[in-house]
């Protein structure tokens, strides 16, 4: 019987990554978009020959009804994975408010009403898995990434509380905090920023978007069938 799971924000670096790695795993995917169909269509002609189903959807999470067109879209599933999110930089003092309504959507509103959408369809299995795609700063907190650092935070708190609720359904649900990562989010920083951050890190060396995705799947997996409610920390030892 095919595996189905959903994986937001498929077409950035890290999403396509998980998308590949639970492909070669045995998923059929709903490869969710918004703005980057080249991406999509880039990575379903990367990973058709495995076999699956690959379904990409288009809806704009950063809307309100973002979700709901999105869910519409979504028949057996096996397994939900939150990764679609955009960051925000700047002083508190210079936040706007439309910035920060959008960030608190795309982040915490969208993946929770969409999850609430959902949890029936994850239900029908007996089981399912869900992980959402948070941060280190959701952790520790990042000066100049206050409101990003808000929302992260309120994304592991809801896969605390859901995980609670969720288990006597066997639906398990945790979160990882990646670190730095090699993606297109650190091209902005300088070379003696990108070091100095390196320097901090007792790994000595950036993360992958591949070692991010090898955590996803192994909490959706069978491997990890007593843990839920956690927290994986990929970051190479930083900030810990």
């Amino acid at each position: 019987m095919k595996k189905f799971a959903l994986v937001t924000g498929a077409s950035g670096a890290i999403g396509k990554e998980i998308s590949m790695k639970l492909a070669s795993e045995g998923y059929s995917l709903y490869l969710h978009f918004n703005q980057n169909e080249k991406g999509i269509k880039e990575l379903v002609d990367q990973i058709e020959h495995l076999g699956g189903e690959y379904l990409p959807i288009k809806a704009n999470l950063a809307s309100k009804s973002g979700y709901l067109e999105l869910a519409a879209n979504i028949f057996s599933l096996d397994a939900i994975v939150h990764n679609a999110g955009n960051a925000l930089y700047g002083l508190v003092e210079d936040l706007e408010e439309n910035d920060v309504e959008e960030l608190i959507q795309i982040h915490v509103t969208s993946p929770l009403m969409l999850t609430k959408k959902l949890i029936p369809k994850l239900r029908a299995k007996g089981s399912g898995s869900i992980v959402i795609v948070s941060s280190i700063w959701g952790q520790t907190g990042a000066s100049y990434e206050v409101a990003y650092s808000t929302v992260k935070g309120a994304q592991i708190a809801f896969a605390k509380a859901l995980s609670k609720e969720l288990a006597s359904s066997n639906i398990r649900v945790n979160a990882i905090a990646p670190g730095a990562i090699q993606t297109p989010m650190v091209e902005g920083f300088t070379h003696a920023e990108i070091k100095g951050i390196i320097e901090d890190i007792p790994s000595g060396r950036l993360g992958s978007a591949e070692e991010v995705a090898s955590s996803v799947e192994f909490l959706l997996s069978e491997k990890s069938s007593y843990i839920t409610g956690q927290v994986l920390a990929v970051n190479g030892g930083w900030l810990t």
